[in-house]
């Protein structure tokens, strides 16, 4: 094993559709080559148009998770309304890099849409070191141990101005592509499309070896 980080295993991408946005993780737990579990949960809702996924180290997945909803509950205390997705990107950046030192082991992917309904996209390294993609060229971020193949998936299926359903069978694709090409993620995906005015959340089969 390289890093830490690839310790638990595990795949997040998230995608920009046409007033659209997906968020899709793997569903495979384990302890480097061995699989634990095969439910686990790796995107988490912040509120009803912004979620966030987490890949690396199970343990700080949980424990900055806490921290996060902590920082939101104090957030709409003080503000009285939902966090913008690009404070919310920010947020994570400046948790992430408080602790440069003795890092969180983890790479988070955000996936949300903004006051007028246009697609955000946030990803970052362990401290917090931001990427926001440009959404004409590439709308789509990654983390995890799947990073590399993903890659040559999204550029060659995705493109703008998707709209739901399309965007469902391109990020489905592409995750599942993408996972039987790494041995520490699969065993399925769960896949969230977050619309205007709805979330849907489906789960797909993937290989079970």
């Amino acid at each position: 094993m390289g890093s830490i980080t690839q310790y638990n295993g595990g795949a997040v991408m998230a995608m920009a559709g046409k007033n659209c946005v997906a968020i899709v993780s793997d569903r495979r737990y384990g302890a480097q080559f061995q699989t634990m579990a095969t439910d686990k949960t790796k995107v988490w809702k912040m509120h009803d148009k912004l979620y966030i996924g987490l890949a690396g180290l199970a343990t700080d997945q949980a424990t900055f998770f806490e921290k996060l909803k902590f920082r939101m509950a104090m957030y709409n205390l003080r503000e009285e309304r939902d966090i913008k997705p690009s404070s919310f990107g920010k947020l994570v950046s400046t948790l992430l890099y408080e602790k440069r030192f003795g890092p969180y082991f983890i790479e988070p992917c955000i996936a949300g849409l903004d006051e007028d309904n246009n697609p955000y996209l946030f990803a970052s390294d362990f401290i917090g070191a931001p990427l926001v993609p440009d959404m004409d060229t590439n709308g789509f971020v990654l983390a995890g141990t799947a990073t590399e193949q993903l890659f040559g998936m999204c550029e060659s299926m995705w493109r703008p101005n998707l709209e739901p359903e399309e965007l469902f069978e391109t990020c489905s694709q592409c995750m599942l592509a993408g996972m039987d090409r790494d041995c520490l993620s699969g065993w399925g995906a769960t896949i969230h499309i977050i619309c205007p005015d709805k979330v849907i959340t489906r789960t797909l089969k993937g290989r079970m070896d």
